[in-house]
C-alpha cells in the first residue's frame, strides 16, 4: 500500500525519468515533490551489492574523503542508482565499471517501518539576486531525532540534461550546508551556482549509523528561479489622460518577465483579486476600478520557460497616489527647447476640473494662462517656452512645476523639470605636421547633473563636410581626457586629412539623453602650422629699419600671410604687432622709433585663405645694438678753471654729460678733444672712459671742442668753448638773485650791464657749501633773465650760484650770491598769470565788444606780471585762483 501512494504521487507530480547510465535520475521541477529514501547497509543489500559498499568504503579511505563527501572519479564513478518500476524501487551503488543488472525484489528486504520513516517533501528554487541555490526539505513522518544529520550532495555537468552521464560530472562530489530546526525541516544551500549547468544531487540522511539514501535528482538552476519582487510601484498619467500602474523590473533577470497585478479594495488577505496579467512593466487602469481600489501588488515569473513566481510586491495605495499626477514626472531638456507637462489634480476623493487648475513655477512665479491646454475635463496642459538653464539651488539641480486649484491650494507633490545646456562649443586643430588632429571642448562642472556623463560622438565621411551637418545613424565614442582646466581633450590619430568629422557631446543621465548641436570639421581646413624657423632681426645701417627674415615651417607653400610682434628688451615687454602684408615674403622691414635699444622678436603664420590657426609664436631672436651712423653731435661740456700760483698756469677740468642714444646713434667708444691756442697750435686727446678731461691753460686764449666718436665716425655738430684772460674779466652781469620755492625749485634771476659782447649762452653753477658734493651746471639760453632751478634743496643750509656769461670769443666774469632772498609779495601769484590768462585771450578776440577791455587786461599783464613764474614749474604757484587777482587789479 505504502509504494502504491509512493508510485501515485510520483505520477501525479509529473515526474520526468531519464535514463543516465543505466540509472533512473529525476528531474527537479519549479515546485514541491517527494522522494523516498532507502536504507543502505550490508544487512539489507545482496551479496553483490555488499561488495559494491566495500569497494566504495575502500575507495573513500583511499581517497582521503569523508564519508559525506565521496570522490567521483573520471575513470571510477561510484554513487546511488535507484530503478523505479510500477510496484518496486531497486537502489544500488553503482560503478561505471559494474554491468548493469535489474534487481529483482527478493534481493531486497525492507521493513515496514523502515518504509514509513523514508518519505521527503523537497522544494528547490534559485534565489532572485541568483548567488543561491536553496532546496527545503521536510521530513513528512519523522519528528527530527538529536543525531540526525542531513547532508545534500552535487556533482556538475556542462553537458544539457538528457546527455548527463556519470563520466561527464565534473571532480568530486560536494557536499552543500544543511541546517535543521525542530520542527522536522531543513535548509540547504548551493553557494554560487551556474545557471545553465546541471547539478546531479542526491540526499544522505544519518539517523545515529543507519544511512537513507535518495533517488538521484537533476536540475538547471536557470529554470528554477523565483525572482525578488517588482520595485517601486507607482501611478503614472500619458499624454492623453490615461492613468497606468507602473513597476521596476528586479534586477539581474536573465530571462524576460510576466506579471500578475493584483488590486484590491484592502489590504486584507481575503481582499485580492488578480485584475490582469502584464507582459510590459505597466498596466492600464480605467477610472471606475481606480476609484473603486485602494490598494495594488504586483509579482513576476519567467515568461517564456519554468520558473517559480516571485513574491508579491509591498501594496501601494492607490488612493494616496492617485491625488496629483503628472505626465512626465520628470523631464530633462537642453536650453531654448519647448515642453508640456500634463496634470490630473484630484481633492480628496473629488476631482478638480482642469478648467480651474493653474501652474506655478517653484511656487514663486504663476505661469500665464495663454500657456495652458484644456485636454478633457480632468486633465491640464502647460507648455514653457524657450527655456533657459536651471540654475543649482543647493542641491537641488532642478525646478519645481506645481499643479494647483485656482484658490492656491497645491498639493506637496511636483513635476521637475531639468534644464541643462548643451550648447557646446568644439574646437579642433590639426598639428604641423598633418599627423594627429586634437578637439577640445568644456562645460561648467556646476551645472552638471549628479550622475550623468558626457561624451564626444563623432561620425566621418569619406569626403568634406555637407553644407548643414546633422547626427547620422551611426557614429562612434571618441575617448576625451579631462583637463585641469575643466576641458576635455580627444585626439584623432592617425587622420584623413579631407574627410568630414561631424562631431557632437552626447549628454547622458538616468533622465534621458541630449546632444548638442553637431559640427563637422575637415582636419586640412583646421590646421595649425608650425612656427617659422631661422629667425634674424637687425637695425639697418642705411636706413634705420627693424629688419626681420625667417623661414617657413615645413609642410606648407608660400600661401601664408604672418605677423611679427617686437618689443625693447627689458623685465617686462610691451609688445607691438606688425602685420606683412607683401605676400609672398620672408622677410619684412618696420620703422621703429629707437634705433638704439635691443629688441626682442618674434614671427607666427597662418594660411593665407584665413583658414586653420595661427601657429605658436616662433623662438625669440634679438636685434643685438650696433651704431647706425656717426653721433649727431658732440656732448655739451663746461669747466671748471683753478689757479695754481706755484706754476703761474691755470688748471681746467672740463666737465660734459654722456650724450643719450638718440644723439650718439648708438653708442660713444671715445671722446676727442680738439685744442687750439691763440699760436694757432692744435692737438688732440682722446678719452675712452669718462666725461672729465684736466689740462693746463697757459695762453692768452684757448679754444676747446669736444666731439663724440663710434664706430662708423666722429659728430659732425659740435660744442666750442674759448677760454680768454681777456675776457674773463669782464662784468657782463649787473645783479643775481635766488628766489627759494620749495625743497625741489629755486628762480635764479638777474640783470645785465651794459656792454658790447653778443653773449651766446649762460652757465649756472650751484653748490651746497655746507657738504661735500660735485658742482651741478646748466647751460641756459642767452635771452632769459631767469631759470628755475630743479634740485634737492634744504634751505636753512648755504648754497653758492655762479652765474657766467659766454660770449663768442670766451667766458666773462661770473656774478655769484649765496644766500636766498625772500620771495615779495605778490609775486608768486603773478608768475602764473600768464598761463591761466592765454585761454581766456584766444577766446575773447573772437568778441568784437570786449576788444577794449582785452587790450588793458594785457597791458596790465605786460606792465605788473613779467616776471610771474610757470605754476606748472614751481609748486607753491599752483592752486592759486588768478582770475579772482586779475579782477582785483
Amino acid at each position: 500500500m505504502y509504494w502504491q501512494i509512493i508510485l501515485t504521487t510520483a505520477v501525479l507530480l509529473d515526474f520526468i525519468h531519464v535514463a543516465v547510465a543505466h540509472c533512473m535520475v529525476h528531474q527537479i521541477l519549479p515546485r514541491n515533490f517527494t522522494l523516498p529514501c532507502m536504507l543502505l547497509n550490508e544487512t539489507i543489500l545482496s551479496p553483490f551489492s555488499a561488495g559494491v559498499v566495500e569497494s566504495w568504503s575502500g575507495l573513500m579511505r583511499e581517497h582521503g574523503a569523508a564519508e559525506t563527501n565521496p570522490p567521483l572519479l573520471m575513470n571510477e564513478e561510484s554513487f546511488l542508482c535507484c530503478l523505479w518500476s510500477d510496484n518496486n524501487i531497486d537502489c544500488s551503488l553503482y560503478r561505471a565499471s559494474m554491468q548493469p543488472r535489474m534487481f529483482i525484489p527478493s534481493e531486497i528486504s525492507i521493513s515496514a517501518s523502515q518504509e514509513r520513516d523514508s518519505n521527503w517533501n523537497i522544494e528547490c528554487w534559485m534565489k532572485g539576486k541568483l548567488d543561491l541555490l536553496v532546496c527545503s526539505l521536510r521530513f513528512l513522518k519523522l519528528h527530527l531525532r538529536p543525531d540526525l544529520k542531513v547532508n545534500l550532495l552535487y556533482a556538475v555537468s556542462d553537458l544539457p540534461l538528457g546527455d548527463v552521464s556519470t563520466s561527464s560530472l565534473k571532480g568530486a562530489a560536494v557536499a552543500a550546508q544543511c541546517g535543521c530546526s525542530e520542527y522536522g525541516k531543513c535548509e540547504c544551500c548551493v553557494p554560487s551556482p551556474r545557471l545553465n549547468y546541471t547539478y546531479i544531487m542526491w540526499l544522505k540522511i544519518v539517523t545515529g549509523v543507519t544511512p537513507l539514501w535518495s533517488p538521484l535528482m537533476a536540475v538547471k538552476p536557470i529554470d528554477i528561479i523565483k525572482p525578488e519582487p517588482p520595485l517601486n510601484l507607482h501611478l503614472e498619467m500619458t499624454e492623453k489622460g490615461e492613468v497606468r500602474i507602473c513597476w521596476s523590473d528586479p534586477v539581474l533577470m536573465p530571462y524576460p518577465l510576466q506579471y500578475e497585478v493584483n488590486i484590491s479594495g484592502n489590504a486584507g488577505p481575503n481582499g485580492w483579486q488578480v485584475v490582469r496579467v502584464a507582459l510590459n512593466t505597466s498596466l492600464a487602469i480605467d477610472n471606475l476600478l481606480l476609484d473603486s481600489s485602494n490598494f495594488a501588488q504586483v509579482r513576476c515569473k519567467n515568461h517564456y520557460g519554468p520558473g517559480f513566481w516571485s513574491d508579491w510586491s509591498t501594496p501601494y495605495n492607490l488612493k494616496l497616489g492617485a491625488e496629483v499626477l503628472y505626465f512626465p514626472s520628470k523631464i530633462l531638456t537642453s536650453v531654448g527647447s519647448n515642453v508640456s507637462f500634463h496634470c490630473i489634480y484630484k481633492n480628496k476623493t473629488k476631482n478638480v476640473l482642469s478648467r480651474k487648475i493653474v501652474w506655478w513655477l517653484n511656487l514663486a512665479e504663476e505661469i500665464p494662462e495663454s500657456q495652458y491646454t484644456l485636454v478633457n475635463d480632468r486633465v491640464s496642459k502647460v507648455t514653457l517656452f524657450n527655456l533657459k538653464a536651471t540654475k543649482p539651488r543647493g542641491n537641488f539641480f532642478y525646478n519645481a512645476l506645481y499643479c494647483c486649484h485656482q484658490n492656491r491650494e497645491c498639493h506637496h507633490r511636483y513635476a521637475e523639470l531639468y534644464v541643462v545646456d548643451v550648447n557646446i562649443n568644439i574646437k579642433c586643430e590639426t598639428d604641423g605636421y598633418l599627423t594627429k588632429m586634437t578637439c577640445r571642448w568644456s562645460t561648467n562642472p556646476n551645472t552638471l547633473l549628479v550622475g550623468s556623463s558626457l561624451q564626444l560622438r563623432y561620425y566621418r565621411s569619406k569626403i568634406y563636410c555637407p553644407n548643414f551637418p546633422s547626427i547620422p545613424p551611426e557614429s562612434e565614442v571618441k575617448e576625451c581626457h579631462l583637463q585641469r582646466n575643466h576641458s576635455y581633450e580627444c585626439i584623432f590619430q592617425p587622420i584623413f586629412l579631407l574627410s568630414g568629422y561631424t562631431l557632437w557631446i552626447e549628454f547622458k543621465h538616468s533622465l534621458g539623453t541630449l546632444e548638442s548641436s553637431p559640427t563637422c570639421v575637415v582636419p586640412a581646413d583646421v590646421v595649425k602650422p608650425l612656427p617659422p624657423s631661422d629667425i634674424k632681426a637687425e637695425i639697418t645701417r642705411n636706413d634705420g629699419l627693424l629688419n626681420v627674415s625667417w623661414t617657413n615651417p615645413v609642410f606648407t607653400n608660400d600661401d601664408l600671410k604672418f605677423q611679427i610682434q617686437y618689443a625693447e628688451k627689458r623685465e617686462e615687454l610691451t609688445w607691438e604687432l606688425y602685420e606683412v602684408s607683401n605676400l609672398p615674403t620672408r622677410s619684412a622691414m618696420i620703422k621703429v622709433q629707437k634705433l638704439c635699444v635691443e629688441y626682442v622678436v618674434q614671427v607666427r603664420c597662418r594660411a593665407l585663405d584665413g583658414l586653420g590657426y595661427w601657429s605658436n609664436w616662433s623662438r625669440s631672436a634679438y636685434a643685438v645694438v650696433r651704431d647706425i651712423k656717426a653721433p649727431l653731435q658732440g656732448p655739451e661740456f663746461w669747466r671748471v678753471i683753478v689757479e695754481d700760483p706755484a706754476r703761474r698756469q691755470k688748471n681746467v677740468t672740463l666737465l660734459w654729460k654722456p650724450l643719450m642714444k638718440n644723439h650718439s646713434l648708438c653708442s660713444v667708444s671715445q671722446y676727442i678733444i680738439k685744442h687750439q691756442t691763440s699760436e694757432n697750435t692744435t692737438w688732440s686727446e682722446y678719452v675712452d672712459k669718462g666725461t672729465t678731461w684736466l689740462f693746463p691753460w697757459t695762453e692768452h686764449t684757448h679754444t676747446i671742442t669736444v666731439l663724440a666718436m663710434n664706430s662708423i665716425g666722429v659728430s659732425s655738430r659740435n660744442f666750442n668753448l674759448t677760454l680768454s684772460q681777456q675776457l674773463s674779466t669782464v662784468n657782463a652781469v649787473q645783479s643775481l638773485i635766488a628766489y627759494p620755492v620749495n625743497s625741489t625749485c629755486v628762480i635764479l634771476t638777474w640783470t645785465l650791464s651794459p656792454h658790447t659782447y653778443v653773449i651766446t649762452s649762460f652757465v649756472i653753477e650751484w653748490k651746497n657749501l655746507n657738504k661735500e658734493e660735485e658742482m651741478k651746471w646748466v647751460r641756459v639760453p642767452p635771452n632769459t633773465s631767469k631759470y628755475y632751478i630743479y634740485d634737492h634743496f634744504i634751505l636753512i643750509e648755504k648754497y653758492h650760484f655762479s652765474l657766467y656769461p659766454v660770449f663768442a670769443g670766451g667766458v666773462g666774469k661770473s656774478r655769484v650770491t649765496d644766500r636766498f632772498t625772500k620771495v615779495p609779495d605778490g609775486y608768486e601769484n603773478q608768475n602764473n598769470a600768464s598761463l591761466y590768462m592765454v585761454l581766456p585771450i584766444v577766446v575773447s578776440t573772437l568778441i568784437l565788444l570786449l576788444g577794449a577791455l582785452l587790450i588793458s587786461h594785457q597791458r596790465m599783464k605786460k606792465l605788473f606780471w613779467e616776471d610771474v613764474p610757470n605754476p606748472k614749474n614751481c609748486s607753491w604757484a599752483q592752486g592759486v585762483n588768478f582770475q579772482k587777482r586779475m579782477d582785483i587789479l
